[in-house]
């Protein structure tokens, strides 16, 4: 059922409810405040539910694998653009059943190792993509700059490849994703601190709880890529080991960004979805 249908149908209920009573005149008072009460009630209920319904073959990941590490940056105002972007209502991760699924068995593999997959991004609204568009031709919002492109001019961030104009995100397997130490808690971003590049050593820059790959997340700068020379064994073997583990769960890389993979066999190749990333419902 689409989203706020169940909500409509709830209304209709609740009026008709109204309407038996009133052609019910020797109906009780009580009968009557119970009904009522009681349509109110489940109207309350539908809403909730109606508001965090996904299209068919979407998921909540901490619905197939609530053991998977969730730092949704777009949500908050640690990220590039340094504000929460258009489209994300909740800190939630949205992926398609089958996206979830392989994810999962990644992760599965993961904490045999005591490690955790960490995710930072998954579908994204296609309005948080044009939110991204707007940001790029607006050259005084450029806040983040210090941490996340220090040493890139963000008009060319589209003409780079670091942000497309079509994500993949949009079209719900894809996912931006690390490794950390397994049942370890996302890091707290304090804007008050001074904003350190994300291409400065791990004990420098913000201390994002993943594995140390070299560069923190949504590192806008070639240092991000998958041939990047200046990686210590450490830095390299972490890139591998999230490379390998993905490729093996059915994802597919991305050179330019060492977090960046989209699966392989994802069911709405061509398409771009523009619902919002809302709560679920309770």
């Amino acid at each position: 059922m689409p989203r706020f249908t169940k909500l409509s149908v709830c209304l209709s209920g609740w009026l008709a409810s109204h309407a038996f009573i009133e052609v019910q005149p020797k109906t009780s008072k009580l009968y009557t405040i119970q009904l009522i009460v009681a349509a109110g009630f489940l109207c309350f209920g539908f809403s909730s539910v109606a508001q965090a319904e996904l299209p068919d073959g979407f998921v909540y990941l901490s619905d197939v694998d609530p053991s998977i590490i969730r730092d949704i940056r777009y949500y908050g105002s640690h990220n590039f653009v340094g504000r929460r972007i258009d489209g994300y209502n909740a800190p939630e991760c949205v992926l398609t059943r089958e996206a979830a699924r392989a994810l999962s068995k990644v992760q599965t593999a993961q904490r045999e190792q005591n490690l955790s997959l960490i995710v930072w991004d998954c579908y994204r609204p296609a309005r948080a993509v044009a939110d991204f568009l707007r940001w790029s031709k607006n050259p005084p919002e450029n806040g983040m700059k210090a941490e996340f492109f220090p040493n890139t001019d963000k008009s060319s961030l589209f003409a780079l490849g670091y942000i497309a104009a079509r994500s993949a995100h949009s079209r719900g397997s894809t996912v931006d994703v690390g490794l950390a130490p397994k049942d370890s808690s996302p890091a707290v971003f304090d804007p008050a601190v001074p904003l350190v590049s994300c291409t400065a050593s791990k004990k420098e820059r913000f201390q994002d709880g993943a594995l140390d790959m070299g560069t923190g997340y949504d590192c806008l700068d070639s240092s991000a890529s998958m041939d990047n020379t200046k990686l210590t064994k450490d830095e390299q073997e972490n890139r591998m080991r999230l490379r390998k583990a993905m490729i093996a769960g059915g994802f597919k890389p991305y050179d330019k960004e060492w977090w960046h993979f989209e699966l392989g066999n994802e069911p709405f190749r061509g398409k771009s979805f523009d619902f919002t990333i809302d709560a679920k419902g309770h």
